[in-house]
């Protein structure tokens, strides 16, 4: 979840529709991240959905750019992720380097 208890605006406005829409992007019940991009269509506009999809899209590239490039991933990060990592053979790739990818 983007935040501990989902209560949070952030202090902007439609902060709760557009932290509810990054909860459903990062999480997997298509009824809801359709009820999300509902809310922020009614809410905001056509526009403002493009633009909060293509932000939500675009984490996700630059996080893929820093693994193609090889940043090192953070020990907390991998600590967290050695279990999953070793079960798919992520590590096995040349680029997960020491720390794994």
């Amino acid at each position: 979840m983007v935040t501990a208890d989902g209560a949070h605006d952030g202090g902007i406005a439609h902060g709760d529709l557009l932290i509810r829409f990054a909860n459903a992007v990062l999480g997997n019940d298509g009824v809801e991240l359709a009820a999300a991009r509902e809310a922020i269509a009614e809410a905001m506009g056509g526009p403002a959905l493009t633009d909060t999809a293509a932000v939500a899209a675009l984490f996700n590239a630059i996080d893929r750019v820093a693994d193609s490039t090889g940043i090192p991933l953070e020990d907390a990060k991998a600590t967290a992720t050695a279990d999953f990592r070793a079960a798919i053979g992520v590590d096995r790739f040349a680029a997960a380097g020491e720390k794994g990818a």
